[in-house]
């Protein structure tokens, strides 16, 4: 049977897809967005839409009339961005997870499923397994690790089921490749396209695992429903490991382009090899990793040609600018 569903940030990328996906399969939907990352372009008709700041409580307490399921993936994902940053994006995703538990719990809902972040694991050995403790290296790490404890609080008190998913980068149509700060990937793309050469901080031998959006999508959306999910903590994401410099050969390969990347300072906390094991989600979520990285990387370059390269939004302000990276600081992005 059909459920009454929440997505928050149902107008980012990662919300966009899994709106699409839950109605899809049947459900009602209801997605809530700001719209500070978001675009109504990425809104599907068919669900309710309502712009709204999840800090509102009154606001909050609203939409979670009827809900029988929350998927919470609004945030602020910048994590390098966060150590110079952090008052600002603690307040947008510590803030609004306090008020949809409380909601959640008054109103009955039945299940609470979080997109956390591979961040809450910090520079403990790669690749990181849901059983290592929450050492995060920089504070966006260290909010989502709260929201995290929040969930299992709010489990114990109250008996409100979750799943915690940990995404790692994941990529592909319809993420935002105007934030200079995040999102390697589209950051590299729209340079590109404005002929701009691709920039890499540090020698680029940190090793990631790309994640591709639908298979990822697949994963969040059955996190609501299956049983064995129930209360877990959750890597999704791709086992196919990379370093930032073959990635970036990847992009400069697939576009075609003769730029070369420059090498820039590294960014201060940056975990050098982070990426996770994926043993769990393929047992408890059937995910299934069907998109090389070049595969992913070549649908979303089709998508962001269609696009057209997108002037860079610099939408949340530098807070310390102390060895921030120059290019952020001069906005040359």
């Amino acid at each position: 049977m059909g459920k009454n569903i929440l997505v928050t940030g149902g107008a980012g990328f990662m919300g966009a897809w899994l709106v699409d996906e839950l109605l899809t399969r049947g459900h009602t939907v209801t997605s809530i967005d700001d719209l500070s990352g978001g675009y109504m372009r990425n809104v599907n008709k068919e669900c309710n839409f309502v712009r709204g700041d999840l800090r509102d409580t009154a606001l909050v307490n609203k939409v979670m009339k009827g809900i029988d399921i929350v998927y919470h993936l609004a945030a602020y994902a910048a994590e390098g961005q966060s150590v110079f940053s952090p008052i600002a994006i603690n307040d947008i995703n510590i803030n609004p997870m306090n008020n949809l538990l409380v909601a959640a719990i008054n109103n009955g809902v039945g299940r609470f499923v979080f997109t956390s972040s591979m961040a809450v694991y910090g520079n403990q050995k790669a690749p990181f397994s849901e059983d290592m403790p929450r050492l995060p290296e920089d504070p966006y790490g260290a909010g989502k690790a709260y929201c995290e404890n929040m969930l299992e609080i709010f489990q114990a008190a109250y008996g409100l089921d979750y799943t915690i998913i940990r995404p790692h980068n994941v990529y592909g149509p319809k993420q935002n490749i105007a934030d200079p700060f995040r999102n390697v990937l589209g950051i590299w793309i729209n340079r590109l396209m404005s002929n701009r050469h691709p920039i890499i901080y540090g020698s680029g031998e940190q090793v990631r695992a790309f994640s591709y959006i639908e298979e990822s999508t697949k994963a969040i959306a059955n996190a609501g429903f299956f049983e064995k999910a129930v209360n877990q903590i959750i890597n999704v994401g791709s086992p196919e490991k990379v370093t930032i410099n073959d990635a970036c050969s990847k992009v400069l390969r697939i576009m075609a382009s003769e730029h070369r990347p420059e090498h820039v300072a590294p960014r201060p906390q940056e975990v050098a090899l982070a990426y996770s094991t994926t043993e769990k989600s393929e047992r408890l979520l059937d995910y299934k990793n069907s998109h090389s990285l070049e595969e992913g990387i070549s649908e979303m370059v089709l998508w962001a040609k269609e696009m057209g390269p997108q002037e860079p939004t610099y939408k949340l302000p530098l807070e310390i600018t102390r060895s921030a990276p120059e290019v952020w600081v001069r906005k040359t992005m």
